[in-house]
């Protein structure tokens, strides 16, 4: 028995590490809709977003079942309910992917107002977040989860410089560019806040090994 709920266990790390890749791929392809203003490819976003939901269901079903069946203790509990808790984080990026899609559409017949170098930046910084995020979770690194958590201020430093321009440098200058200036402070927005729920993920895996509490409590971080 014991050995089928490794098995089983195994098998919710497979499915989490499945989701968390769907939603980084969610991500990459809003920007490059994004880039190439392909309202086609964003559209397409919208679409993957139900197998992203469902998966999610599946996951808690599966996370419930377990702990109904096995009625973990310790460390495989808490390994379970993080999952849980890793599983919403993920939805709810990945609904930030779509809400990246839908300004996507808002742009994509409108000339780009600038060149895109911040936005890319954080895109990549979000999804390495989400990688390393994900496999702390898996190798219970607590150090790698923790460099996550320390990687969201670079995510805040490139939202306030996209910010900053498009408010100082155009905006103010010129209102006429809101229309299409707005969405792309939106899309800043989405990315600053996918790095914000990656950050939890990261403090619950900090949680999970160490039964640490360090979310609202950073300088936990230095101790």
């Amino acid at each position: 028995m014991e050995r089928y709920f490794d098995e089983e266990l195994k098998g919710l790390h497979k499915d989490i590490l499945a989701m968390a890749i769907m939603a980084q791929e969610a991500i990459f392809k809003s920007i490059e809709a994004l880039k190439n203003r392909d309202a086609q490819q964003a559209k397409e976003i919208l679409d993957y977003d139900d197998k992203i939901d469902q998966l999610e269901l599946d996951i808690d079903e599966k996370c419930i079942d377990l702990i109904a069946r096995h009625q973990p203790m310790a460390g495989d509990l808490r390994f379970i309910t993080t999952g849980m808790k890793i599983n919403a984080e993920l939805e709810r990026i990945a609904d930030l992917a779509v809400d990246i899609a839908e300004r996507v559409l808002e742009l994509a017949d409108k000339p780009i107002l600038k060149p895109l170098i911040d936005i890319p930046k954080l895109s990549t910084v979000a999804q390495n977040m989400i990688h390393e995020a994900i496999d702390a979770f898996v190798k219970k690194d607590v150090e790698l989860a923790k460099k996550v958590v320390l990687s969201d201020r670079e995510a805040d430093n490139l939202r306030n410089l996209v910010q900053d321009e498009l408010i100082n440098d155009y905006m103010s200058k010129d209102p006429s560019t809101a229309s299409r200036a707005v969405p792309l402070l939106l899309i800043a927005r989405h990315l600053e806040r996918i790095c914000d729920h990656t950050t939890n993920i990261a403090e619950d895996v900090i949680y999970m090994v160490e039964g640490k509490v360090v979310r609202h409590h950073p300088e936990e971080l230095e101790s």
